[in-house]
């Protein structure tokens, strides 16, 4: 009982990372309409950053805060390419972020290498139900909950977040009513990179990171946001924890080798359920 209450707890500590991931495809899908395939990209940055500023002896916090920073910049960055332009389809833009991911690697590389890095994170082992796991994953469960709490009620309650929302659900009403589409969307952009830089820095901790990390990431990410139709940062949360959960208790009963196909298979039924449910309404209204 022990390890399954263990396994459970680790789940859900990893799969809140995934959700931060997820977060930012949600966000910046629900304002442009573009899948964001650099958003693994934001997570790494973040993460190579804070190590290189640790190990100058920046204290903690600090150092976090900074590579969070640098994925928000660089998200906003990445959404100038992407939607900066009028006119630019969401399909091209999906294009421009899956170039711009590609690019980061090259960046990474060459001011971090190829090796892997990871820095302490919080100390201490902790005891819950009677399994013992590493503290810090209650940290990242801890942070990713009230963030979502916080952005879901920053969309339903504040201007600003009705108005990204606006922008989501008819871009040219928004534009009829004065808001600035463009502006919008370069901030949840934004946003999106300050997500997974979050992400970034409380995981690698609890699981080292490369430069080619954002691969797992963006397919946890997606998967988990998905389930939320790419437009519910709840439902993203929802979904990053079963996946964390899923993929955690068949490392533990099972093997760690198969915790990418378990991401996969996941997208793939939610996607063929969607599908089929979205045939049946079809065949209903005929």
């Amino acid at each position: 009982m022990s390890d399954f209450a263990g396994y459970l707890l680790t789940g859900l500590g990893i799969g809140a990372g995934y959700a931060l991931v997820a977060g930012g495809l949600v966000v910046i899908y629900r304002v442009t309409r573009v899948v964001n395939f650099a958003q693994g990209a934001f997570a790494v940055l973040a993460a190579m950053l804070t190590s290189s500023l640790l190990a100058t002896g920046l204290p903690h916090g600090v150092a976090e805060l900074s590579g969070v920073l640098l994925a928000a910049v660089t998200g906003l960055l990445v959404g100038v390419v992407a939607v900066g332009r009028p006119g630019t389809t969401p399909g091209t833009s999906l294009i421009v972020t899956l170039g711009l991911g590609v690019f980061a690697y090259a960046v990474e590389i060459l001011v971090w290498g190829d090796q892997p890095r990871s820095f302490a994170g919080l100390p201490g082992v902790a005891t819950v139900a009677g399994a013992r796991l590493q503290a810090h994953y209650l940290l990242i469960l801890g942070v990713a909950v009230p963030v979502f709490l916080a952005l879901a009620a920053f969309f339903a309650r504040t201007d600003l977040g009705k108005a990204l929302s606006a922008c989501a659900s008819n871009r040219y009403a928004a534009r009829v009513v004065g808001i600035d589409v463009r502006r919008m969307g370069l901030l949840a952009f934004t946003l999106g990179g300050a997500l997974g830089g979050l992400a970034g820095v409380l995981t690698t901790p609890v699981q080292q990171v490369t430069f080619d990390s954002d691969v797992t990431l963006i397919v946890n990410g997606f998967a988990a946001a998905i389930l939320g139709g790419l437009t519910r940062p709840v439902v993203a949360l929802a979904g990053g924890l079963l996946l964390g959960v899923a993929q955690t208790m068949i490392a533990g009963y099972g093997g760690g080798a198969y915790q990418l196909e378990v991401a996969l298979l996941l997208m793939l039924a939610v996607l063929v359920g969607q599908a089929a449910r979205g045939g049946a309404v079809q065949e209903a209204t005929r």
